[in-house]
């Protein structure tokens, strides 16, 4: 009776092996083909330039081209389907915001778990959101564009480069705070609402400044306050939301590296390892600066994915505090 279980117990110890032997080859041997890097915005976004100087630098890292593919729509959730569709073996990965666990499945119902179904491998910069006006407005800082609001009740259109995101959510508290009443209007992107800005079509609006700075040194569009904790460099005149008597919108959303929490480890590993040793290097570093951003700090993946658990229960809260339901 014994021999049977003892052949069996062998068997599953000789498959286990073969197993991890084959995870460990697979991964010695990756990449070995083209990588896709899914981004869930249109060409020109904060996601989208930050996402082709990544793949830029990656290249020679890994031996292997990286191509972009922009998935845009869903408050990004058409991009986290793609990844999640597709074999976790390395070849697909994300560029994503922090809020697509954070923030958007308090707006809408995802098709998927956030915390189970991907993973944050890498946080690659941070920074505050700027508000900004369109050039027209008659409102030079915070104080004049809530008297101009309020002086016109239901006239005033704020956009946001998505529903659900971190530049919707700050609207809807800022109309709580000050007891506004503007209208939100979501986008698939930051490049088409700048665009209804500068048309009028929208007022103002809370924007990444990778995609805003350039507009505001032209005289497009006018900065009115930032929501990082100090004032960026690149706007120095522009005052933080704490500067003018609101603290809580004090926030500073990351963009990173995501993939499936089923690929491999030894490739997330690699991966991980490639993707900082690109945060290392002063011409990434720089790049980020002068987009605005802060270069990420080498946090863990674990430590990530458990300030992505505090920011969720925070805006959970939010949500919860002016009764909004998910889509």
């Amino acid at each position: 009776m014994q021999r049977p279980f003892r052949r069996r117990l062998a068997g599953l110890g000789l498959g286990l092996l073969l197993g991890a032997t084959a995870t460990g080859v697979q991964a010695q041997a990756w990449p070995a083909k083209t990588i896709r890097v899914i981004v869930p915005s249109p060409p020109g976004g904060t996601l989208d330039i930050v996402g082709r100087f990544l793949a830029e630098s990656l290249q020679p890292i890994l031996g292997q081209q990286l191509i972009i593919d922009n998935k845009a729509g869903a408050a990004g959730m058409i991009g986290v389907g793609e990844m999640l569709k597709a074999p976790p073996d390395g070849y697909t990965v994300m560029m994503h915001i922090s809020g697509v666990v954070s923030e958007i499945p308090h707006i809408i119902k995802p098709p998927y778990d956030p915390f189970r179904d991907i993973k944050p491998l890498v946080e690659l910069g941070r920074s505050g959101l700027v508000f900004v006006a369109a050039a027209p407005f008659p409102a030079q800082n915070l104080k004049e564009v809530i008297a101009n609001v309020k002086a016109n009740p239901g006239k005033t259109n704020y956009g946001s480069y998505s529903l659900g995101t971190i530049s919707h959510t700050l609207g809807i508290e800022l109309n709580r705070l000050a007891g506004l009443d503007m209208n939100h209007v979501g986008y698939k992107g930051s490049a088409p609402a700048l665009q209804d800005l500068m048309a009028g079509a929208v007022q103002l609006m809370f924007d990444g400044p990778v995609t805003s700075l350039p507009l505001i040194q032209s005289g497009r569009i006018k900065a009115i306050a930032v929501t990082s904790p100090q004032r960026m460099a690149a706007l120095p005149s522009v005052p933080t939301f704490a500067e003018s008597g609101y603290p809580s919108l004090s926030q500073l959303p990351w963009i990173g590296l995501f993939v499936p929490s089923a690929m491999p480890a030894p490739i997330q590993a690699r991966l991980r390892e490639a993707t900082m040793q690109v945060l290392q290097q002063p011409k990434f570093r720089e790049r980020l600066l002068t987009l605005g951003m802060e270069p990420g700090q080498g946090a863990t993946s674990e430590e990530l994915s458990k300030s992505l658990q505090a920011d969720y229960e925070r805006h959970g809260a939010l949500m919860k505090s002016i009764d909004f339901k998910p889509q």
